[in-house]
């Protein structure tokens, strides 16, 4: 049953990615549902959960695969070091968290395009839907906890 609530609440990312957007940036929901996978699951989980999440998102845009697939897989990977040790949990981090690894992923996306297919858009508006992007997501990052938090 949980299986099938999380497979929902990703078909509802996608479509909210579709139908959304603030100043023309839509929110990077599916890279919201990776952090919170690797927060709570670790990283080789969090990396395997971004890989599906971005193979589906890469499938459904119709462009060439892979950008998705490794910027996601990423973010997986590396929001389980926030729940590690190293760092002391606090709200302000997961925003931090959240914002840099979505900046992250939409930096890779923009760059594989470039590079292997064609410029999607300019570089200031990439640079702009990145930014936007990553600061919607950072206000889920107060409400992401780590599971030994």
């Amino acid at each position: 049953m949980r299986k099938v609530i999380f497979l929902g609440i990703i078909f509802l990312a996608f479509l909210l990615e579709s139908r959304i957007s603030v100043f023309g940036a839509p929110p990077n929901l599916t890279a919201a549902l990776t952090y919170y996978f690797g927060l709570k699951n670790g990283e080789i989980k969090g990396m395997l959960f971004g890989s599906f999440i971005g193979l589906i998102g890469d499938s459904l845009s119709g462009s060439i695969l892979g950008p998705n697939l490794l910027g996601k897989g990423l973010v997986g990977f590396f929001s389980a070091f926030m729940s590690g040790s190293f760092f002391r949990w606090t709200p302000l981090l997961g925003m931090i968290g959240i914002f840099s690894l979505t900046a992250l992923d939409g930096i890779i996306v923009f760059l594989s395009k470039t590079i292997f297919e064609n410029m999607p858009t300019s570089v200031p508006n990439a640079i702009f839907i990145v930014l936007m992007s990553a600061i919607m997501n950072s206000f889920l990052g107060i409400f992401m906890r780590p599971k030994n938090e």
